[in-house]
């Protein structure tokens, strides 16, 4: 096994070039210089500003390249924030804008709020007394600052708040999230640094049972019967990494990284071919369904509350990647603004896939088999109690997938004797909520140019007739979505649905649009009321497709600020203009993700749950694109070079 060195490159050749430590600095240094920064100021967001996809489509190598930088910067003394664009190549601030967090929404939580929320809890006395009540500590309840939502409660309009619960620690090993304070919460204004509220609903046991998943008092011996599996590449990977450009067979892509999103893939190509200019997970919620007086406000946005993958992790070999395996690192900044970087954030390598295709045939005696091969682009990230694997996969096919792996521990909450109708219970007395985990996937979509439209594909039952008379016919019901109001869909697997991006003036040899289908998993969109706050703010998760004209300022299903935003911002307010999308440059968004009902196997620790989604294409090629994959076996995988024809 081989990590192939990854050492950074801070020289600039392209506009979508990965960030460096130094155009960190040099964006601080342009910021200080325009007097935007005191000693109370924290950078709340720091990630590249993409140029607007022409700029990038008609970039020449070698040419001029102006490097930009958004950043959102929070003064943790008045609560005040302002949204700036900065120039590193012209050393200037191109754009501030003051936000007003009543009807813009608040920049995320940092984490020097996250630091400072139990010395503000546990200096008030409302909240260590509700804690004495119950025979805790103060100081072995962990507290967790939670973001608030917005749900027009007295007093907090303008003012930057989260919710925190309690967590009892037994000692600095123990695992807390097994012993959760329920029936407890608190409301804090974090720019007062003080305690707003404290609502105490009731006295609850504190669940008492260990989930130290990782001690072996608790876990028992570990199994001693698994063989060791070792993957190898004794010439070496096929693909070719050169910056932040990766070729592989006949792909052709960039990767970049940013704090919100984590990993971003660019200009996705198949043999020079057009596919994808854009993919990433431009955001997630997790809404709860427990109505309790202390949870019903439970919904978090990982990646506009949080910024999650500012938390990525740095992936071990054999741990988290197998095999001949590239890193690359990371660089964000952290909370004053100076560079970060993240080492070995995003993991890159192929891996075999099982069959690609087979055929044995009775007529001409051939035997053929070739081998299925993918490669992987992946990082992790912890937030919270969860962490989160997302995986893009490219295939010898042409066939692009998404993938995320859901592990980590359950946000817990105490379960009551007499059970509950919106929890599991997961341990004696321990409950883990219902909850959903809902993904929006930004797919800037560019299928052989620029000009796309969506067609919606379905089985379509054909009742008996004169036409069926044995009623066995069903066809393919294809509509075309043609406005923003009317591509705004649920998947339906009782009918196949999927929806094909097609690319109307370009045709294969049969005289149709080339096109990929984006094939969803169904699962249900939000389950949240329609009055509900939750739904205003995260309208994107009701539907699982929706496609809007480019705009380059639209990157956010939620909006850009979705931190106590009251809701309306992004999809719903852009698509509300019902643009053309029909051969226009479009935009393809698709929500997926699993309902959770937790089951007593996920905890003390939860085995990966799937998600995710599948680009196929169809009608993009002629024919099979993977006859020339060579037999990797042999005269065991091919008898070809022994058949002759007369």
């Amino acid at each position: 096994m081989t990590i192939i060195d990854a050492a950074s490159d801070t020289r600039t050749t392209h506009p979508l070039d990965l960030a460096a430590e130094a155009e960190v600095a040099s964006t601080r240094d342009v910021l200080a210089e325009a007097g935007l920064l005191t000693e109370h100021t924290r950078w709340a967001f720091f990630a590249p500003e993409e140029p607007a996809k022409d700029d990038v489509l008609a970039h020449q190598l070698g040419a001029a390249v102006d490097r930009r930088f958004r950043v959102v910067l929070l003064e943790l003394d008045t609560g005040a924030s302002r949204d700036v664009v900065v120039s590193v190549t012209h050393r200037r601030v191109d754009s501030v804008r003051d936000l007003d967090p009543a009807t813009t929404g608040q920049p995320p939580i940092i984490d020097t709020e996250f630091e400072m929320i139990e010395e503000i809890v546990n200096a008030n006395p409302e909240w260590t007394q509700a804690l004495r009540r119950r025979g805790l500590d103060p100081a072995m309840v962990r507290s967790v600052p939670l973001s608030a939502g917005a749900y027009d409660l007295p007093g907090e309009e303008g003012r930057r708040i989260v919710r925190s619960f309690g967590f009892h620690q037994n000692h600095p090993k123990d695992h807390a999230w097994a012993h959760p304070v329920d029936g407890l919460v608190a409301y804090v204004d974090l720019t007062r640094r003080e305690v707003l509220e404290v609502i105490d609903h009731g006295l609850l046991p504190v669940p008492e049972e260990p989930g130290n998943f990782d001690d072996p008092a608790q876990v028992g011996p570990t199994r001693t019967t698994l063989k060791p599996i070792e993957i190898t590449q004794p010439e070496g990977p096929s693909f070719t990494v050169e910056g932040n450009r990766v070729q592989w067979e006949k792909w052709d892509l960039r990767i970049g990284f940013n704090e919100r999103e984590g990993l971003t893939l660019h200009q996705i190509s198949f043999d020079g071919r057009p596919i994808v200019y854009r993919a990433s997970i431009a955001e997630m919620v997790v809404p709860y369904a427990d109505p309790s007086p202390v949870r019903f406000w439970q919904n978090y946005f990982d990646c506009g509350e949080y910024m999650f993958a500012r938390y990525a992790n740095s992936l071990e070999l054999g741990c988290d990647c197998l095999g001949e395996i590239h890193y690359l690192d990371a660089v964000i900044a952290d909370d004053l603004g100076q560079p970060k970087s993240i080492r070995n954030a995003i993991c890159l390598h192929e891996e075999d896939h099982g069959v690609l295709w087979k055929h044995s045939d009775l007529f001409t005696e051939s035997s053929e088999t070739r081998r299925q091969r993918r490669m992987v682009f992946s990082f992790f990230t912890p937030i919270g109690n969860y962490d989160y694997g997302f995986y893009w996969y490219l295939y010898l096919d042409g066939t692009i997938q998404c993938e995320v792996k859901a592990t980590g521990i359950l946000f817990t909450s105490a379960y009551p004797e007499e059970g509950s109708e919106y929890a599991s219970e997961v341990a004696p007395g321990l409950g883990a909520p219902f909850h959903q985990h809902l993904f929006s996937a930004r797919l800037d979509m560019t299928v052989d140019g620029t000009r796309n439209a969506v067609d919606e594909i379905e089985a379509q039952r054909v009742p008996m007739s004169e036409e069926n008379p044995h009623g066995n016919a069903f066809r393919r019901a294809r509509t075309r979505l043609t406005s923003e109001s009317n591509a705004q869909r649920l998947a339906d697997n009782s009918v196949g649905r999927t929806w094909h991006i097609v690319n109307p003036d370009k045709l294969n040899r049969y005289g149709n649009p080339v096109g990929y289908a984006l094939r969803p998993e169904g699962q249900p969109a939000l389950l949240a009321d329609e009055s509900s706050s939750i739904r205003a703010r995260a309208t994107f998760a009701t539907r699982h497709l929706w496609v809007t004209k480019y705009d380059p300022a639209q990157r956010y299903p939620a909006g850009d600020f979705v931190n106590q935003n009251p809701g309306g911002d992004g999809l719903p307010r852009w698509t509300a203009a019902d643009r053309n999308v029909d051969g226009e440059d479009i935009v393809v968004w698709h929500t997926f993700g699993p309902t959770h009902f937790p089951r007593p196997e996920d905890w003390p620790v939860m085995p990966v749950d799937h998600a995710g989604f599948t680009l196929k294409p169809s009608g993009f090629f002629d024919r099979n694109p993977t006859l020339d994959v060579p037999a990797t076996g042999g005269a065991r995988c091919s008898n070809r070079g022994e058949r002759h024809v007369d």
